[in-house]
């Protein structure tokens, strides 16, 4: 509704604050405006919050950039990007490929100038990676019967070799296959059998996800001895995607919830591994967060999502469970700021935080003792200067601000996000969960929905063995054949599970070699 004159306050100074309070709330709804138009056209990229102030906003009327936000810190020199020296391979192929030589001879060697014949004197070799088209075959086994002339004794036959999908068209391997271009490269069932039909193999899509059941049931176990001894560490990551799931009867989907859990000490060499498991769930509240971390205790690194937030305070995990929050995740919020109001105070706080990573990406690698002395000696005094900066500077801003949202998040984290000072053992960031997590929101992008919720349970389970592999440097349709097989044929018990951990994994052949 419109404002009219005798609407407006007669007192100066309610009419000041009536001013300030439309102006704030004009720049809260142009950074929202903005935020969208940056969503539908602009880059993802966070980084470019620090490159180019112009590149920012896209503006398809060529308007000049928009305005500082409603604060009075000077423009900060943002540190400029340093790209890293491109990974190019110029020649150098893996030493364990196969080499097939071909040998391309002149059309005659006999010479040009008497027609005598020549002979070799050396040669000149290039090496080109090459690919062999993968092939469709058929397994055929055959059980030769034995019986016995001179009596009647019993016909001996060899017993059938276990398969995964009994009296089924597909092997062990062929299902590991599909399993591991599906959940470890995100191709579509759908896209699979158009694959195979191209190949004159017909299998329709219900089949191969039958199929992808039948190996998640059986390495359920396996999949549930690595979640378990991922809480044994007293360190792991969590975060959260939606997961839409069919809903039939009602005509569209529901929305459940894909969590990933994750470990990895690889950056000051400590005892946890590379891994991530993923856990379905029908919501993402305190219930479903409390059921999976009932056996947890000790430092949960998270986002700011509140049902972290109730969980460390529930009387179950009360004094269990101490919240890490993520760097990244305050830092993002300014980003946005910069991007939607060229904020000078936002670019002042990406810079003083770069500074920290920068720090970070110097003692990466070092004994966690190391990382958290350098951290409290130069870590801790940056950290303590930003904060008192961002005190100083909330005061003088309206509360409708978008840089008030920002600021407040971090200064009610921030014993969260200073955690990592005190303990060489922590990141400054939940990096390491949100990049195992990509292969989910990559699948679901490309799947669209799960079909139920028994297929979401399935997603979960062949998803973390097999990302988990990738993540220790294996192949991951390589490492589930053989986990499959070991299983299936009753080769590998129970009670040993422990050796197919990723971690953990050795093929047989190895096994056996160095058994000898």
């Amino acid at each position: 509704m419109a404002l009219r004159p005798e609407d407006l306050p007669k007192d100066p100074a309610a009419l000041a604050e009536m001013v300030l309070a439309f102006d704030g709330e004009n720049d809260d709804l142009r950074a929202e405006i903005a935020t969208l138009k940056g969503l539908i056209f602009g880059t993802r990229s966070e980084r470019s919050a620090i490159v180019c102030a112009e590149q920012l906003a896209l503006d398809l009327e060529r308007a000049a950039a928009p305005p500082p936000a409603n604060d009075d810190a000077p423009e900060s020199d943002a540190p400029k990007l340093k790209r890293g020296k491109a990974r190019r391979n110029i020649g150098a192929l893996p030493a364990h490929l196969p080499r097939v030589e071909q040998v391309i001879e002149p059309a005659s060697t006999l010479c040009p100038c008497c027609t005598g014949r020549m002979h070799r004197i050396g040669e000149e070799m290039s090496e080109a990676l090459d690919r062999v088209p993968a092939w469709l075959r058929v397994l055929r086994t055959i059980r030769p019967k034995y019986a016995c002339r001179a009596c009647e004794g019993p016909i001996v036959q060899a017993p059938a070799p276990a398969r995964l999908v009994e009296g089924g068209m597909a092997t062990t391997a062929l299902i590991a296959h599909i399993a591991a271009a599906k959940y470890a490269w995100q191709s579509t069932l759908y896209r699979q059998t158009q694959i195979l039909a191209g190949q004159g193999v017909v299998v329709d899509r219900q089949t191969l996800a039958r199929w992808m059941g039948s190996a998640a049931w059986m390495v359920k176990g396996l999949y549930d001895l690595q979640l378990k001894t991922m809480h044994r560490f007293d360190r792991l990551f969590c975060d959260e995607t939606p997961m839409p799931v069919l809903d039939p009867g009602r005509g569209r989907t529901k929305i459940c919830q894909f969590w990933a859990h994750a470990t990895d000490d690889r950056a000051w060499k400590g005892p946890a591994p590379p891994a991530v498991a993923y856990v379905f769930a029908g919501g993402r509240g305190k219930k479903e967060i409390v059921a999976q971390l009932a056996g947890f205790e000790g430092v949960l690194q998270v986002d700011g999502y509140a049902a972290y937030a109730s969980l460390a305070g529930d009387a179950k995990m009360l004094g269990k469970v101490r919240l890490a929050y993520c760097l990244v995740h305050a830092r993002r919020n300014f980003v946005k700021v910069h991007k939607t109001t060229n904020s000078p105070f936002a670019s002042e706080v990406i810079a003083r935080i770069a500074a920290v990573y920068a720090i970070e990406e110097r003692i990466r690698g070092l004994d966690a003792g190391e990382r958290r002395a350098a951290r409290q000696a130069e870590t801790k005094p940056l950290m303590e200067a930003l904060k008192a900066r961002l005190e100083a500077v909330k005061d003088g801003i309206s509360r409708q601000s978008s840089l008030i949202k920002a600021i407040d998040y971090t200064l009610e984290r921030w014993e969260g996000l200073t955690a990592f000072l005190d303990d060489g053992r922590l990141e400054p960031d939940t990096n390491t969960v949100e990049r195992s997590i990509r292969p989910i929101a990559i699948g679901k992008k490309n799947s669209l929905f799960s079909g139920d919720e028994g297929g979401g349970e399935t997603w979960a389970i062949l998803s973390s063995l097999l990302n988990t592999a990738r993540l220790n440097g294996l192949d991951p349709e390589a490492y589930l054949t053989d986990v499959l097989e070991r299983m299936v044929s009753g080769r590998t018990t129970n009670d040993r599970l422990h050796e197919l951990l990723a971690w953990n994994w050795k093929p047989e052949a190895a096994q056996a070699k160095s058994a000898a």
